[in-house]
């Protein structure tokens, strides 16, 4: 089948697109640049990184911009993945929801009335087992936001390694908090996956820190090789 992705740069995107791949013929990256930092839908810290993600991974991006108002923000959405539609002939649209009916639903309405296939290839998985899976598959997956309690400033910047993991394990069980920030409580961006051809290396970064939230915005990268 041949599929766009609903492509955001971070980690759950990132590896819904890998099992995309395995079985299916992926045509085209789609993302939807909201000017909200609090949009409903779609993912914002370090969105303009997707242009240069889209060229290591070595597939067309079609971007398309949003004010981000919830529900007219999915008009945006609707435009693009038509629009991957028609210029990359997909069949399917990919995301890499895991448990926000929200998201899923939304996206599931859309493919309807375009009479494509949606593909969710996370959803409902253990999100514990998500992210051990993003560090066995050796993903360099950095938080650049956090957006809730008990996560500090601390956060920005940090890798998701083994021992990330186990904290967010333990947050999980203490706070009941998502451990993959499905619920909003953070977001990553990914540096280097399987299917890049060269790493992205962080270079100059800013940090905006307010309450119990903020983002790490990367302004600087440098493309490095494998």
């Amino acid at each position: 089948m041949r599929l766009g992705v609903l492509f955001s740069g971070g980690k759950d995107s990132c590896l819904a697109l890998q099992k995309a791949m395995k079985k299916n013929e992926v045509m085209c990256l789609i993302t939807v640049v909201s000017e909200n930092p609090e949009s409903f839908m779609f993912h914002t810290p370090n969105i303009h990184l997707t242009e240069l993600q889209a060229f290591v991974i070595g597939l067309p991006l079609l971007s398309v911009k949003t004010k981000g108002e919830k529900e007219k923000e999915l008009e945006e959405l609707e435009e693009a993945v038509r629009g991957a539609k028609e210029i990359y002939e997909i069949e399917g649209v990919v995301t890499g929801a895991i448990e926000s009916f929200y998201q899923k639903t939304r996206v599931e309405r859309i493919c309807k009335e375009l009479g494509l296939e949606c593909v969710n290839p996370l959803w409902q998985r253990n999100q514990i087992e998500i992210l051990k899976e993003l560090v066995e598959l050796g993903y360099d997956v950095m938080i650049t936001g956090v957006f809730a309690e008990p996560f500090g400033k601390d956060w920005l910047g940090r890798k998701i390694d083994k021992k990330t993991v186990e904290e967010l394990k333990e947050l999980e069980k203490k706070y009941k908090i998502n451990p993959s920030g499905e619920g909003g409580e953070l977001e990553t961006t990914v540096l280097d996956a399987p299917f890049f051809n060269k790493k992205i290396s962080v270079e100059n970064f800013s940090i905006k820190f307010s309450g119990c939230s903020g983002t790490m915005n990367i302004e600087k990268t440098k493309l490095v090789e494998k």
